[in-house]
């Protein structure tokens, strides 16, 4: 709120230069603000009482809108990655599959390995267990198993995140 849409009967007021100017009433607020040819902005609304700020409000907004886009740069979406796996894997497939999953990790993103089930290889799921135990194991070094594997359906699926 700005200016005139500021109702509060008392507000606490603080200078252009940051200094505290006391609590007043928001008519002598807002003569204050305009003989200093600058807007009256409300700045903390909840608090008792408002605290109002005599400041240019197109700059305070511009201020803002810079903050708020410097903190979106600085957030890192992290996103899944699926590695998919078959039983019948051979092991030059999987070292393959290995290191696009080292890379997927050390870009930041977690990963999905999935070991999908087809026909007769259901009656054998035990069985492929340890291949995504050796996974976790050979990528030890640079992950951590974040959701052990667990069986879903026609498939068994764990993930990995990047060890910090």
């Amino acid at each position: 709120m700005i200016n005139e849409q500021i109702r509060d009967k008392e507000i606490r007021l603080i200078g252009e230069n940051g200094e505290q100017l006391g609590i007043m009433s928001a008519r002598e607020a807002m003569k204050l603000a305009e003989e200093a040819e600058l807007d009256l902005v409300k700045i903390a609304p909840t608090a008792k009482p408002p605290v109002c700020k005599i400041i240019d409000y197109g700059k305070y907004r511009y201020e803002m809108a810079r903050k708020e886009k410097e903190a979106r740069k600085k957030q890192k979406v992290v996103e899944l990655k699926e590695i998919r796996l078959s039983p019948n894997i051979d092991s030059n497939d999987l070292n393959t599959k290995m290191n696009a999953a080292k890379k997927f990790l050390s870009k930041g993103d977690k990963v999905k390995i999935t070991l999908r089930f087809r026909g007769r290889e259901m009656a054998h799921m035990n069985a492929s267990k340890h291949i995504l135990d050796d996974f976790a194991e050979s990528l030890a070094g640079v992950a951590v198993v974040e959701k052990a594997p667990k069986v879903e359906g026609r498939s068994i699926s764990m993930v990995l995140a990047e060890k910090k």
